[in-house]
């Protein structure tokens, strides 16, 4: 199991009570040095790719295949897409939405009951890291797991809204299905069979975990960042966006392209675990998240990630003299302590990785 510091090294602040204090500075410990903060960002109509996956249960074998071949792009590429046609209710992501944001609209001490520690980061927090003196970012979040079904503890689960706990449980069966779904068809592309990735992440007791984002509104947006740059650590992420604002960045080459989120699509993303597996044929890509100066935000990450004790390295297919195996074998564990002492560090850690062959 992860050993962990258990408490956090200064007395935690919300961000959301920040924002309501009518304060017009942000404090220093919010402030990013001048490098970090939000700048080179690519203003034109470029966008992460969209791709419709009702074509991947018809019976066009053509269109099948055109389908699977812009995901395969996409992931080589940018390492991010967006899906429509997906299969999940658009009146199951709205409520998904509108629940957990009257959720972070209860009064502070309703929400301070669901406190989280380093030790899991499981409940109601507002740091990743646990360096003091650590630069933090604008917002709060509230993480929890959902898979294996053993790890679940729905009493750590908000209790109100009163529909939250069930919520979580529609939402979460929706959406590890849909990722189950994307996993198969991303072992496909790599030509492993459909099944090779499903089982590295532990079959039947694949890991899934929630971690819900709210972003206060900042009166000094341009000073501070909702998320650091980083690259999720885990397998791949399905992404839900607030659609009324815009906020999540993804780098390309030196640039920032600003997501523009299509109407009920999810974005996903591969995580580093993806890049280890498939040998770095996929990306996983640094992204971060602005915030904005009039408009709270709000958006809900599912993280899909290998059974957390099983030894994850390069598919043996994948690895040939020209193109050896890039990682060591390691444990998704072993793999996250990593972020959770340190916080987010870019894509540092993962490609620390390459200097242990």
């Amino acid at each position: 199991m992860m050993k962990c510091v258990q408490s956090w090294p200064e007395p935690i602040v919300r961000v959301q009570s920040l924002a309501q204090s009518g304060m017009t500075k942000i404090p220093e410990h919010y402030i990013k040095p001048p490098s970090k903060r939000p700048s080179n960002v690519d203003n034109t109509t470029v966008n992460i790719p969209v791709i419709d996956m009702q074509a991947l249960t018809g019976d066009d074998q053509g269109l099948r295949e055109t389908t699977l071949q812009l995901v395969s792009s996409a992931c080589r590429e940018w390492g991010f897409f967006q899906v429509v046609n997906h299969g999940v209710s658009h009146e199951l992501m709205k409520r998904a939405r509108d629940t957990w944001r009257e959720f972070f609209e209860q009064p502070l001490e309703v929400k301070q009951e669901y406190s989280n520690d380093p030790s899991t980061y499981e409940g109601y927090g507002s740091r990743l890291g646990v360096e003091k003196g650590a630069i933090l970012d604008w917002s709060d979040y509230y993480f929890l797991h959902y898979l294996p079904p053993a790890l679940r503890k729905p009493h750590k689960w908000p209790a109100l809204p009163s529909s939250c706990r069930d919520l979580i449980e529609e939402y979460g069966e929706e959406a590890t299905k849909l990722c189950g779904r994307l996993v198969k068809m991303l072992s496909l592309n790599l030509g492993l069979g459909e099944d090779y990735l499903p089982n590295a992440f532990g079959g039947e007791n694949v890991g899934a975990c929630l971690r819900v984002n709210f972003y206060p509104r900042c009166p000094q947006p341009d000073l501070t960042l909702g998320i650091s740059p980083h690259s999720d650590p885990g397998g791949m992420t399905l992404l839900l966006p607030d659609e009324d604002v815009a906020g999540l960045q993804v780098r390309k080459s030196d640039n920032w392209v600003t997501v523009k989120p299509v109407p009920n699509a999810f974005i996903v993303n591969m995580g580093d675990q993806m890049q280890v597996l498939s040998n770095a044929i996929y990306k996983s890509v640094e992204h971060r998240v602005i915030v904005n100066s009039v408009k709270d935000r709000i958006s809900l990450a599912m993280f899909y990630n290998p059974k957390s004790d099983l030894l994850i390295e390069p598919a043996k297919a994948l690895v040939t003299k020209d193109r050896p195996a890039l990682y060591p074998a390691m444990t998704f564990d072993e793999y996250r302590i990593y972020i959770r002492t340190k916080g987010l560090c870019g894509k540092a850690q993962v490609e620390s990785l390459k200097a242990h062959e």
